[in-house]
């Protein structure tokens, strides 16, 4: 795995700028930080210098439901025209169209759109849950479904022809690697550029029976030693969560 991260490292110093897209989660008081999205924070510090790299928190945004605009009785919408999202600011590149996001005024998609666009690669951080990609990822991926459709069944330009994208697949005892390659064509159906270097998983068992409790506490410190990340990087700190509620509550 040392091999293999250091080869997506590098890969990754190829390019200017890097959008890092987040989706696993904790409970908010735990003070715990995801095992992918530690392993993003990490990556991000080691390309300081070489490559700005963007995180985005995807649990943390309000994203609403994809709406089956794919599939409705009338045909196929997604990322018609008339969903365009007529905002200057939220859309500066003028490529975002997603009926959810004229429906719902708070939808946040946007912010992930925005800076998508400004970059020449995406990687998603992805955990698996029941031997597929979390939740919060699925509803991500769903709703970014008119990138796609606006190069497919639309039959316009595909904006994302030159953008690479990929995936860091973090789970426990099954079903990872198919994982990683599902996610992958994914990528291709969109239009993105996929580079085998671009991917990679890390799961801590093969033993998809193993459901033992001694297992899911030898898992992160595997992790922390598979990828020299230390367990305290795994916790938020006490200074950061302070930060954050005086943040939340400066008028």
């Amino acid at each position: 795995m040392n091999n293999q991260i250091e080869i997506f490292i590098k890969k990754l110093e190829e390019k200017k700028k890097v959008l890092f897209l987040t989706t696993s989660n904790r409970w908010d008081k735990s003070n715990e930080i995801p095992k992918s999205t530690s392993l993003a924070r990490e990556i991000q510090e080691k390309l300081k210098g070489t490559t700005e790299v963007t995180i985005l928190d995807i649990p943390k945004l309000k994203i609403f439901p994809c709406e089956g605009n794919v599939s409705g009785l009338k045909g196929n919408n997604c990322g018609d025209k008339g969903s365009l999202l007529k905002d200057d600011e939220k859309n500066p590149s003028g490529y975002h169209r997603c009926w959810a996001s004229i429906n719902n005024q708070d939808d946040e998609l946007w912010k992930v759109s925005k800076e998508l666009f400004e970059s020449e690669a995406v990687i998603f951080f992805i955990s698996v849950r029941w031997g597929q990609a979390n939740g919060f990822y699925q509803k991500l991926i769903e709703r970014l479904n008119w990138i796609e459709n606006i190069h497919t069944t639309l039959g316009e330009e595909n904006f994302i022809s030159n953008m690479e994208a990929g995936c860091v697949i973090i789970g426990q005892n099954w079903n990872g690697e198919n994982v990683m390659e599902t996610q992958k064509q994914v990528y291709e159906f969109y239009g993105f550029q996929v580079p085998d270097e671009l991917s990679l998983y890390w799961q801590f068992t093969q033993d998809v029976l193993d459901e033992t409790q001694e297992s899911y506490k030898e898992a992160p410190k595997a992790f922390s030693k598979e990828f020299d990340i230390s367990i305290s990087k795994l916790k938020e700190s006490l200074s950061s969560s302070f930060k954050r509620l005086k943040r939340l509550f400066e008028f």
